[in-house]
């Protein structure tokens, strides 16, 4: 059988800041000026006035014509020409209440109206709060992102170069630019990966993805194959992807930051690598498993976020662990009823071989704790569809067993925008996941999403421990805000924000 060959993909825009006014820079294809909701009607923000006069056209007469509020993401497009200059499109785009969320919508609506363009010289952010000129990059990058497997190529192209204009180009706004670009380019990464179909995402191609980004990254990168899986007992992970010819793969990623002495304290992030669930012997219908490809992208979220952490200065050492299977169908499949003993020696009783993930994340989890003896844990996965059924399209869930750690998980969403709302961590529902015959049983029922984190929580031992859930937010129906349509690559966004914030371990360790 042929290997399926990936095309050739669109980049994300390149970004310039500049302190001169659009209309002052020259060269660019659009010029895009913010629009603010007024008492009295819509203002325009940072040189539209000189804008309006270089090319004689009244910019805020036509805001008015199209009738536009200045509502976030709006946008006004006023064709032009000028004989001076190579502009021919001015985008007039909606803040809001100027707040930081709006200005990444605002980039990503600028993106969205400024495809298969060379250039865009833009004001919008000059205007931005603290945070919103790295928003507005964020949103850009992200609203920019497609993903194609066509013959002749992609339909369209992301605009190539995007100005920040009326921005001074001093330390404090280049720091925000570079960090920007690394929050987006994880949020891409992220996005991509769990988009690539699984007829070439195997659990062994996405450990190659882990070895070239980790070693451009400058991370020490290991992977656990099946005889090894094997011989160290990774049970979880053996049973999951025991169905499938693509054989499971544990994945490995260490961060340390510079200088760093043996007493910095070290986090472990753990992602769910399925890269594709049939659901096993448990079948799922065929249109439950349309997205299946994008069950790995828990792990796609931790690969993107490790191998940016140096782009956003993380204070402590980070270890990035990535179980990866094929939960397939077969005559070696695991069965309903099967118990297999999860790295460390705890038995599960298998009873939905459709609830695999936890199982791999367990293998995961024990691992670290015995192994690693972290500070923290954090597990990130599309677990269960009872989160979607709970908390809509665009919210991950989250648990966690230490406040101070829950507090830094809520701020971290908060910043980056991949939102998260708390769930509890009912302790009368742990009969649901006790087993007649093992120490745990993985098809609880009922309660789906808070009997999966109690069947996780007893792999965390005593460590300080989050588990975020975001089969919720892990697709995106249609293109909304810095969300294109399909997998959205949701995660390394919160998970950057936490690690790259000056003291992620405050008041756990």
């Amino acid at each position: 059988m042929a290997i399926a060959q990936l095309p050739t993909q669109v980049s994300p825009p390149e970004f310039a800041l500049s302190p001169a006014l659009p209309h002052q820079v020259g060269g660019a294809e659009v010029w895009a000026f913010p629009v603010l909701p007024g008492d009295d009607g819509p203002l325009l923000g940072p040189g539209a006035d000189e804008a309006s006069e270089a090319l004689g056209t009244d910019l805020l007469a036509a805001v008015e014509a199209a009738r536009a509020t200045g509502r976030t993401g709006e946008v006004t497009t006023v064709p032009v020409s000028a004989a001076d200059d190579d502009v021919s499109l001015v985008l007039l785009v909606g803040v809001g209440d100027a707040t930081v969320t709006d200005f990444r919508r605002a980039g990503a609506a600028v993106a969205r109206a400024a495809k298969d363009r060379v250039s865009v010289v833009t004001s919008i952010a000059a205007i931005a709060p603290d945070e919103g000129l790295a928003a507005f990059v964020v949103g850009a990058m992200l609203g920019s992102f497609s993903f194609h497997w066509r013959s002749n190529g992609p339909k369209e192209h992301p605009v190539a170069r995007i100005v920040l204009a009326d921005v001074s180009d001093d330390g404090a706004a280049d720091d925000a630019l570079a960090r920007a670009i690394a929050l987006g380019g994880a949020g891409w990464r992220s996005r991509a990966l769990a988009t690539v179909p699984a007829n070439l995402k195997t659990p062994a191609w996405l450990a190659d993805q882990a070895v070239e980004v980790g070693e451009a990254a400058g991370l020490d990168v290991t992977v656990w194959d099946a005889e090894r899986l094997r011989a160290e007992g990774f049970g979880g992970i053996l049973a999951v992807g025991g169905g499938s010819v693509n054989e499971p793969r544990l994945i490995r990623m260490d961060y340390t930051p510079k200088g760093a002495s043996k007493k910095v304290p070290t986090v472990v992030l753990v992602g769910k690598g399925i890269t594709f669930d049939s659901g096993g012997l448990d079948i799922k219908p065929s249109e439950g498993m349309l997205t299946m490809k994008r069950d790995m992208s828990g792990g796609g979220a931790v690969i993107a976020a490790m191998a940016a952490l140096r782009d956003v200065d993380c204070p402590v050492r980070v270890v990035g662990l990535v179980p990866a299977a094929e939960n397939s169908v077969s005559g070696s499949a695991m069965r309903p009823g099967d118990v297999i003993t999860h790295f460390g020696g705890r038995t599960s009783e298998v009873n939905n071989t459709d609830a695999e993930g936890r199982l791999v994340l367990a293998d995961a989890m024990a691992y670290a704790v015995s192994e690693i003896g972290p500070a923290a844990i954090l597990d990130i996965a599309t677990l269960t569809g009872a989160m979607k059924v709970s908390l809509g399209q665009w919210t991950g869930g989250f648990f966690a067993n230490h406040e101070a750690l829950a507090e830094q998980v809520e701020a971290a969403a908060s910043s980056s925008g991949e939102l998260v709302w708390r769930m509890p961590l009912v302790a009368d529902y742990e009969e649901k996941v006790s087993s007649r015959i093992a120490d745990g049983d993985n098809a609880a029922g009922g309660a789906g999403a808070i009997t999966a984190a109690l069947f996780l929580q007893h792999f965390a031992g005593d460590v300080p421990w989050a588990h975020i859930d975001f089969a919720s937010a892990a697709e995106s129906p249609a293109d909304r805000n810095e969300w294109t349509a399909g997998p959205s690559g949701w995660g390394p966004r919160l998970l950057l924000a936490w690690l790259g914030s000056d003291d992620p371990l405050a008041g756990i360790a």
